[in-house]
């Protein structure tokens, strides 16, 4: 931004304004922009990682500063001691999001947030828990293997009034939209009953130890039937056979329980 100044003529020869006047307007000016940024919180419960994320958001120019803290609470209690809230960054980790602890607290955070937009932090990047979060009314769904350059640009798109999601579930999106429908027809004899029940576990987003403890089975043996799974969908990798789970399933008229 141009910095505005009062010229004037004075001793110091013509247009170079005094000290004091250059001084004051520099002030003004600086109160201006710093009236004009605005708070974007980072909720990490995780010291280390938290400081890390936000002095790497705060190393690139932008017009709002990063505000860390270690719930959401911790936010309500200082929040008089910063610039208007902006948006929040909720860190969920690796944790499913339709778990009912998870999903009050992100209902609680856009409760909080009002009118600022609400955006996921996590470590997973599975279709169904990027559309569940979306159901919510989150406005950004940023997985940890984005670059933090990508991270600001997610931050600004959101402020903007955009949403940000990342390209692999545009893609698997994509694949959906351009599959064979026949391929429906066909769905319940592609799959045995277990096979059908790791489906499940991999459109609800749970990991291989999960889904070998709940169907009480070897991992190895899980990972055999993602593989064919997989290889029956045409799904080049997890993310995809998620979501082509999630469509061909529901379009097939099998519920999931």
């Amino acid at each position: 931004m141009t910095a505005l100044s009062v010229c004037t003529a004075s001793s110091h020869g013509p247009g170079v304004p005094p000290e004091g006047a250059r001084r004051s307007s520099i002030g003004r000016n600086s109160s201006r922009l710093q009236a004009q940024k605005g708070s974007v919180v980072l909720v990490d419960n995780r010291i280390l990682a938290r400081e890390c994320l936000r002095s790497s958001l705060a190393a690139h120019p932008a017009p709002w500063d990063v505000v860390a803290c270690s719930t959401i609470e911790e936010w309500q209690n200082e929040a008089d001691r910063h610039p208007p809230l902006a948006a929040v960054l909720l860190h969920v980790g690796s944790a499913n999001i339709t778990d009912s602890h998870m999903e009050e607290l992100i209902r609680q955070a856009i409760r909080i947030s009002a009118s600022a937009p609400l955006i996921i932090l996590a470590d997973r990047d599975d279709v169904v828990q990027i559309v569940n979060a979306l159901d919510y009314g989150v406005r950004g769904y940023i997985p940890s293997s984005v670059s933090v350059e990508v991270c600001v640009e997610a931050i600004n798109l959101a402020l903007a009034g955009g949403v940000f999601v990342p390209a692999s579930t545009v893609f698997a999106m994509r694949e959906v939209i351009n599959s064979d429908p026949t391929h429906d027809q066909r769905l319940t004899e592609m799959f045995t009953p277990r096979q059908i029940q790791v489906a499940e576990a991999i459109w609800q987003g749970k990991p291989n130890k999960i889904i070998a403890y709940e169907l009480n089975m070897c991992e190895s043996t899980v990972k055999v039937h993602i593989r064919n799974i997989m290889q029956k969908l045409k799904a080049t990798n997890r993310t995809e056979a998620a979501y082509k789970v999630s469509a061909l399933f529901t379009s097939n008229g099998v519920d999931f329980l």
